[in-house]
Formats: C-alpha cells, structure tokens, sequence
C-alpha cells in the first residue's frame, strides 16, 4: 500500500484507491490522473494484481501420529470492487500476513485429517479444501485466493526408508509376475504348437491308410477281373510239377496236360479218379 498527500496524482491501471477527507472516507479512486486538496485529502492506494503468497514449511501431524513437513504456494489478489477495497484497509491492518497465517493453521488441520498414505496422493484434493476455505473468510478482509499449491510433503527417514523398501518389493513382485506371466504363455503357445503338430501328423497318417486302403482296393478289384481264369491254370501248373517230383506219369489230354500216378500196374488218372464207377 502506498499513500499520496500531493494535490497531483497518477493510479496506474492494476491499481485502485480510496480517498479520506479529514480521516473520513470520502470516495473510490479509480486508475487515471487525480487532483485533491493537501492535508484536508489522502488518497491510500491497493495493487490489485495477483500476489504470490509462500506457505512457510511448518510440521504438522497425520491422523495416524506421523509427524510431517508441509509448505505450499498460494495466489492472493484484493478484489477490485469498491467495497472490497475498503475491507483491505478497513477490516484487516496486514492482509498479507492474515491470510497466510490464516492458510498456515488450514493446513495443519487439513493434514490432521488424513493418514500418511492418504495425504501422499491427496495433494490436489488438499489444495482445493485449503482453497476453498480461505476464500470463505478472505472475503471478509475483500480478498480473493485463486490458487493454492501444495508443494513439499516430507516424511521422516524412517518413513522414506520403509517405504522405499516396500516400492523396491512392489517394484520386484511386479517383475516377477510380469516373467511368469510370460513363462506361462510360452508354455501356452509350446502346447499349442504341439497340438497343432500332432494333429498335422493325425492328418497325415489318415491319408496315409486311406491312400494304402484305396490301392488294396484297386488291387483286388483288377485280381477279380483279370486273374481269376490264370490262377486256376497256375494250380494245374504246380499239380503237374508235384507229379513229376513224385515219378508221375504225364498225360496229354484235349484239355491239356493231367498228371497220373501209377498205382500198382494201373495208372490213375488224378484228374478223373472219382469218376470211375465202385467195384
């Protein structure tokens, strides 16, 4: 804040007043070239820009009893409007300083209502609660939070200890299952091939027979129609040959050749022997 008692002044356009007549408030002063009477007029003046605000770190404590370091950012700016710029000088000597205090002791209590696990992943969530309240009595003092970050939240070394430890056991549990998961589908897909494999040789072995079962076929069908008439002359062929292996006698016939035995002095025609009349 800045004050002009000369009878000239300039407000720049982030920048909004108000006038005192005698200690008096007399009007709202906005950006542009002014003029007012020395001693009887003061004019105080507000830059209403956005103001970066530090949360200063402060420890705090979870609901679990864990005593943690916290400090954020936050985004301040008074209001432009006539009487909001008035609650700045009128309602609140330090604005500045109100409104961090005001976001130190949010905090705590925001952070006392979580566990350390929960206040590790909840930053957004803290910064929109912590927002939130603050604008809820900023806007008395005619001030407006447009953001609040929170930035550090540190744990204990014994803390951040177990708890790398317990990422590194996440870390290599995940590793673990990642290789037997791809174990297994080795072992999937080694199956499948053998599968595939046995049915390709199931496949083949069908055709295989059928193919050797149609050749036995065709085999037979062509000895029926063409070999019958020659397997009979074969048998008289090998008849014949027996017979002269046994000194039978040979006999040229109209039909062709019939082995005779000779029986005695008598020989016998093997070829007819049932059909002699009994004696």
């Amino acid at each position: 804040m800045r004050k002009i008692y000369s009878p000239i002044f300039i407000l720049r356009p982030f920048e909004r007043g108000i006038q005192e007549q005698l200690g008096k408030y007399r009007r709202f002063v906005m950006p542009g070239l002014g003029f007012q009477i020395p001693i009887v007029h003061m004019i105080r003046i507000r830059d209403v820009r956005e103001h970066t605000m530090d949360i200063h770190p402060q420890p705090v404590i979870t609901k679990d009893n864990v005593e943690i370091q916290v400090d954020g950012i936050m985004w301040v700016r008074p209001t432009i409007e006539e009487e909001a710029i008035k609650k700045t000088f009128y309602n609140i000597d330090d604005w500045k300083r109100a409104i961090i205090q005001l976001a130190m002791t949010n905090l705590r209590q925001e952070f006392g209502d979580l566990t350390l696990d929960e206040s590790l992943v909840a930053r957004e969530k803290i910064a929109t609660n912590l927002q939130r309240i603050l604008n809820t009595y900023a806007v008395e003092w005619g001030l407006t939070v447009s953001k609040v970050e929170i930035r550090l939240i540190d744990p204990p070394e014994d803390i951040k200890k177990a708890m790398h430890k317990q990422k590194t056991a996440e870390q290599e549990r995940r590793s673990m299952r990642l290789l037997a998961t791809g174990e297994f589908e080795a072992a999937e897909q080694h199956k499948l091939a053998m599968i595939q494999r046995a049915e390709g040789e199931k496949e083949a072995a069908i055709q295989v027979a059928t193919g050797k079962a149609e050749a036995i076929r065709l085999v037979n069908e062509a000895a029926e129609k063409y070999f019958t008439g020659n397997a009979q002359i074969l048998k008289q062929y090998e008849m014949t040959e027996n017979s002269l292996q046994k000194n039978a006698k040979i006999i040229l016939t109209d039909k062709g050749i019939n082995p005779t035995l000779l029986l005695g002095s008598l020989p016998i025609d093997s070829a007819h022997e049932n059909d002699k009349p009994a004696k």
